[in-house]
């Protein structure tokens, strides 16, 4: 029951971020992006830039910042996940990338742009 009130408040959190994302003018391309790689909770464009975007939520301030969960584990993960989706969709390999991250503490909303570099594969 724990995993999906957690599977739940974590829909609900990325349909908040997706929803304020949008409001900033971000277009939303994609939603729950999963292959063999990993998962990207929203790809967009915000500009010219490709946006792969990782959202993390924590209920409140007794837990860590909701962002220090993007570890670099986490980082490659979106960025093999992301290689295969521009891949797939044929994205043009000139366009801008970029990897942002939208953290939700409590009622609180944080996006930042260009959270971490590509890493690319060893």
């Amino acid at each position: 029951m724990a995993e999906r009130n957690t599977r739940k408040t974590g829909n609900e959190k990325e349909n908040e971020a997706a929803a304020y994302l949008a409001g900033k003018g971000f277009q939303i391309l994609e939603r729950n992006f999963s292959c063999r790689q990993g998962e990207i909770d929203i790809i967009g464009m915000d500009g010219p830039y490709l946006v792969f975007v990782e959202v993390k939520y924590r209920g409140s301030r007794d837990f860590d910042n909701p962002l220090a969960a993007v570890d670099r584990r986490k980082q490659q993960k979106i960025c093999r996940a992301a290689d295969y989706y521009r891949c797939k969709m044929q994205i043009p390999y000139d366009t801008p990338v970029r990897y942002d991250a939208v953290g939700i503490l409590g009622k609180e909303t944080v996006w930042i742009r260009n959270a971490f570099p590509h890493i690319y594969r060893r």
